[in-house]
């Protein structure tokens, strides 16, 4: 018995169709499919990466807030203030924001004062031995002399330290120079070449008789 095999239900593969709209039905199905299934994965895969890669909003209003701050002489906080807090609980610059990096404000400091000390609290309140001796030893010259707390600000601690290429506090200043630490100034003191590099600088005395 010869059995005879029903081929018109079969399409035929040799025939060349000139674009994938002009397929059968079903093959035209099987084809594009698959397509838009990769197609979708991909833009899945791609919508979903780039979601892990976007910072935390606390953290970007904090990256934000202690560039611009830094860049303008904020030295008390980074955090920005609520719109809703009063007036009396924001926080409070201590110079005005002027957009100049604190590579500029240490040029400034020396620059604007002859004598310039960056040390660990204040002329009136050292927060360490080496910084109250530095001050003891320039309050023999009666000059005037510019300070800042570096305590209050790490990243000014910082760029002082990268400007004067010393790692250590406090630092003194005189005349647009960097004289170095207390052991130095100590030493210029002692030897008498500090007298002779204040004598210009000296402020007279108005109790002094003329």
């Amino acid at each position: 018995m010869i059995l005879l095999r029903n081929t018109s239900a079969v399409p035929k593969t040799n025939r060349k169709y000139s674009s994938i709209n002009s397929l059968p039905p079903l093959v035209s199905a099987i084809v594009v499919r698959p397509k838009v299934q990769v197609m979708a994965r991909s833009l899945s895969n791609m919508l979903f990466k780039g979601m892990s890669n976007l910072p935390a909003t606390n953290s970007l209003r904090t990256m934000v807030s202690g560039s611009f701050c830094r860049e303008g002489m904020q030295y008390s906080t980074t955090v920005p203030s609520d719109p809703d807090t009063h007036d009396d609980f924001k926080p409070t610059n201590k110079a005005a924001n002027s957009c100049i990096s604190l590579k500029d404000i240490v040029e400034q400091d020396i620059k604007e004062n002859p004598v310039m000390i960056y040390m660990k609290g204040v002329p009136e309140q050292p927060r360490c031995g080496f910084s109250s001796l530095a001050v003891r030893v320039l309050n023999e010259y009666n000059v005037p002399v510019g300070a800042r707390n570096i305590l209050e600000d790490q990243e000014l601690k910082n760029a002082v330290k990268t400007f004067s290429h010393w790692p250590t506090f406090p630092q003194i200043f005189i005349k647009g120079e960097f004289v170095g630490g207390s052991d130095i100034i100590l030493n210029m003191h002692q030897s008498g070449e500090l007298k002779d590099k204040l004598k210009d600088l000296t402020v007279e005395d108005d109790t002094q008789e003329k």
